[in-house]
């Protein structure tokens, strides 16, 4: 079988519209991935410009949220053609915020998306948590279906203490809470696997950062930002490469990325 691999990168650019005058353009070029997949782009669909629906030969999808403006949001530059292209899960609780692309490649699903954030209110703890269980189940129906899936995002939860720099001190928080913490391993549980830390088990690197405390600088971060792919599509060998690419600033998380065999 001829081997045909693609570069798939996911960053959370923290507003698409700010990462444009931080060199967005030239971070694409420089990641030359076939499928570049965005999170939090804080746009509306009348606030989208030429720059960004036409960067480089990528086609673009957005997905916007509709309850609030400025707020949450995915896109996905691609230079492969799906066959199909679709926005949310259809529950409209969580499509309203636009945090879902999936496409359809072939006999893979490719999924995009932003988990959300559950440090606000224990309202929204409960939300982020009741989103991935939409999600999953989703997913899983579509993995029923024959397909194999890639899932990346921002997930807004680090997994295990290797996975952020001061895991005691944020035991009490929000993207570090034993319950967010037994999600993810629901998720492996469940026939995903997190390419990066299964190719990498020792490996200490971080896609987050906050702006406070020279952060980034002092590599205090966490890993929130993940490449999940089903099982079956790890162990056929396909996934050649996962990383995470420290070297491109622009927002308070870098690209994370993974190496596939189409």
């Amino acid at each position: 079988m001829t081997q045909n691999p693609i570069k798939l990168v996911s960053w959370n650019v923290n507003g698409l519209r700010a990462v444009m005058k931080k060199g967005f353009q030239d971070a694409l070029k420089k990641l030359d991935a076939d499928i570049v997949a965005l999170q939090e782009t804080k746009l509306q669909e009348d606030q989208l410009t030429e720059p960004m629906r036409r960067v480089c030969d990528y086609a673009v999808y957005f997905c916007h949220a509709t309850v609030k403006k400025g707020y949450s949001g995915v896109a996905a530059y691609t230079r492969v053609k799906p066959d199909q292209v679709n926005y949310g899960i259809g529950v409209e609780r969580f499509d309203s915020e636009g945090r879902i692309i999936e496409m359809d490649l072939g006999d893979v699903i490719f999924f995009n998306v932003y988990f959300p954030n559950g440090q606000m209110s224990d309202d929204r703890l409960r939300y982020k948590l009741d989103f991935y269980e939409a999600f999953f189940a989703h997913a899983d129906e579509c993995r029923k279906r024959g397909y194999s899936l890639i899932v990346t995002g921002d997930f807004n939860t680090a997994h295990n203490e290797i996975d952020l720099k001061n895991p005691k001190a944020n035991a009490d928080r929000s993207g570090f809470l034993r319950i967010e913490r037994d999600w993810m391993d629901h998720i492996v549980n469940r026939g995903y696997v997190d390419t990066f830390r299964a190719l990498y088990p020792d490996t200490v690197k971080y896609s987050w950062w906050t702006y406070r405390f020279n952060a980034r600088q002092n590599n205090a971060g966490w890993r929130i930002d993940y490449f999940f792919v089903s099982r079956d599509l790890f162990d056929s060998g396909r996934v050649q490469d996962a990383f995470i690419d420290n070297s491109i600033y622009g927002s308070d998380h870098c690209p994370v990325g993974m190496i596939l065999n189409m």
